[in-house]
């Protein structure tokens, strides 16, 4: 076997290995948690778009309030579709999305480090507890919206590195094979560009537009130098064509005006923050010394040119005199070289240091994100430096990172966005490392980074740390139910649930409409009834209505029954004035059972 087919077998089986692993922790985390809150808009929203919609006239966007692009929720009724309502159906789609995404994050990776496998390989590793899926291990828009900015940069990368080989050796036909493999590449690069966007608006929204001002940016750098640009026209083409079908499909079905209510104007009403809320994110006491030592060391070490040639003194200085000028350099150098390392890796010591030291597990979070805005910050000044080279698709990458980075911090900042975001600051690091003036250091510091993410990674995944707004003390309760198989979750909520589910079948006729409040779990889902309510469950993200207006429309779409959740898995009401949606709801109903967990009323008058 040749050195390259050596190379490849390598490159294979560690993406293969890294893939398996983030699989398998997925699963892993499935078979120990799930957020009934989060599932439930999830997998009743996803369920009422596999039902047959123009039949039941219920479109989400033109008859429904949905504050959501549709994708994730049309992969999952796809899912639901194709095989039935089976929970552990969507646990095997989150885990095959985490295993891929950490496979593309590797491939980009290399190509980033230019083929060097090692660094790769070690920078990718704490992926496995990191993945889109491994700290939040259930479906959802912003896990799925990172992973379709993966492969769309992986498409636009892997384009671009494609050179046509020398004319002379090809024949025409070969030649203009090749010249339509490139531009369709580029093509269908530009097109998956678009993807983002319908998955997480805030997400999508800053990626493409980075991404096709980077390739406009590229097509007039080309077109000064006299070179061609049918690339990047390619490339502008393809996301053209995809973005106006999107929109001529969503126009058709939906109507534009009410996709953009409700997925933008809506959208951003609810969830929008404010410039110094997003600017909170480096608002951290540590970057008042984090910065400047890191910035210490790498100017200390471009200027000392570390790796240069020895000065070596006049031809006439003796062997002696010329091996103690050496040995003075060496010496010189490698102290040099262990000062700059230690300044570099202070901020990822300090912040291992008091995750292990801290008993709070939010205090941990925090030392663990304290991270973010210090690699953030250092991704911003090395890719302004790295533009002195020209615009490519490598030199604009950092900038299409940071634009999708703060595009999510748009939804829950630091704290509650990063969860599928390890991805997007691997490759950030691995640009700086690629780009920084320490090469000497770049081994050991990979292997500081490493070590750092992968043990205070796990820690805080294992930890559950970001579902800790949920109830998850006690042993672990397994699902019965045919339609929940493979969910699991400590406390009593899913034996509870189960129960109100057989309850229902016996107690309440398919045909009767049910409101649930605050509406916890996946409740259509499980027992294969159809919503008769515009909203599933009250969430600010989510609910348009004042609690008169729930009361009208309730009213209005003839709602028979009422099942109110006493006992929540959410650490708090999910809304502040939950007791006013109560009240105003319960005017004319009965209650009628009482079961674990929930109060059954009946409607008792019109």
């Amino acid at each position: 076997m040749d050195r390259i087919s050596q190379q490849r077998l390598r490159d294979t089986l560690t993406g293969v290995a890294l893939f398996l692993a983030c699989v398998a922790f997925a699963l892993w985390q499935n078979a120990h948690v799930a957020a009934l809150w989060d599932l439930a808009y999830l997998l009743d929203s996803s369920y009422r778009f596999a039902l047959d919609l123009h039949h039941s006239g219920q479109i989400p966007y033109r008859d429904l309030p949905f504050a959501h692009p549709p994708l994730t929720f049309l992969i999952q009724a796809a899912i639901i579709r194709l095989f039935g309502r089976v929970y552990w159906h969507h646990i095997l789609y989150a885990a095959l999305a985490n295993g891929l995404a950490t496979l593309i994050t590797w491939r980009i990776a290399l190509r980033i480090l230019s083929n060097r496998w090692m660094l790769a390989a070690l920078l990718c590793t704490p992926l496995i507890p990191l993945g889109i899926y491994s700290v939040y291990p259930h479906p959802i828009y912003d896990s799925d919206s990172i992973l379709a900015v993966l492969l769309a940069l992986y498409l636009l990368l892997n384009a671009e590195k494609s050179p046509d080989a020398p004319f002379i050796q090809r024949t025409l036909r070969d030649k203009w094979g090749d010249t339509v493999r490139r531009h369709l590449s580029n093509f269908l690069a530009g097109a998956a560009c678009v993807l983002p966007l319908f998955f997480k608006q805030n997400i999508g929204l800053l990626s493409l537009v980075a991404t096709l001002a980077s390739v406009v940016t590229i097509l007039i750098a080309r077109r000064l130098r006299r070179e061609s640009i049918a690339p990047q026209l390619a490339a502008l083409a393809g996301a053209a064509l995809s973005l106006l079908t999107a929109l001529l499909l969503l126009h058709l079905n939906v109507g534009l005006g009410n996709y953009r209510y409700w997925t933008l104007t809506f959208a951003a009403q609810r969830r929008l923050p404010g410039l110094s809320t997003l600017l909170g994110v480096y608002h951290q006491p540590s970057l008042f010394w984090t910065i400047p030592t890191s910035l210490i060391a790498a100017l200390t070490l471009y200027f000392g040119r570390i790796g240069d040639p020895v000065p070596l003194g006049p031809v006439s200085d003796s062997e002696e005199t010329i091996g103690r000028r050496l040995r003075r350099y060496q010496r010189f150098h490698q102290t040099l070289s262990a000062i700059a390392f230690i300044l570099l890796i202070s901020p990822f010591a300090y912040a291992a240091l008091t995750f292990f030291l801290s008993d709070d597990p939010s205090d941990r979070t925090e030392a663990l994100l304290s991270l973010w805005p210090h690699l953030l910050i250092l991704a911003s000044i090395f890719a302004l430096y790295n533009l002195r080279r020209g615009p490519t698709l490598l030199t604009l990458l950092p900038l299409i990172l940071l634009a999708t980075v703060h595009g999510t911090f748009l939804s829950q900042q630091l704290w509650g966005s990063t969860y599928a975001l390890w991805p997007l600051l691997i490759l950030l690091i691995a640009l700086i490392l690629r780009e920084a003036p320490f090469a000497t250091l770049v081994t050991p510091l990979t292997v500081a980074i490493t070590v750092t993410f992968l043990i205070c990674g796990t820690l805080h995944a294992l930890s559950r740390d970001r579902l800790s707004y949920n109830h998850l003390d006690g042993p672990v309760a397994h699902a019965t139910l045919p339609s929940l198989r493979g969910m699991a979750t400590p406390g009593p909520y899913l034996p509870n649930f189960e129960q109100l589910v057989r309850t229902t079948d016996t107690l309440i006729p398919l045909s009767d409409g049910i409101v649930l409040l605050p509406g916890q779990e996946p409740f259509y889902y499980a027992t294969g009834r159809t919503p008769s309510f515009p909203v599933l469950l009250l969430d600010p993200a989510t609910n348009p209505y004042s609690p008169t207006q729930l009361r009208d429309e309730a009213r209005r779409s003839n709602i028979q029954w009422l099942i109110v959740n006493t006992n929540l898995q959410l650490m708090a009401d999910p809304i502040p004035n939950l007791p006013d949606y109560l009240s105003a709801i319960l005017s004319g109903f009965t209650p009628v059972r009482s079961i674990p967990g929930y109060t059954i009323y009946h409607r008792s008058r019109p």
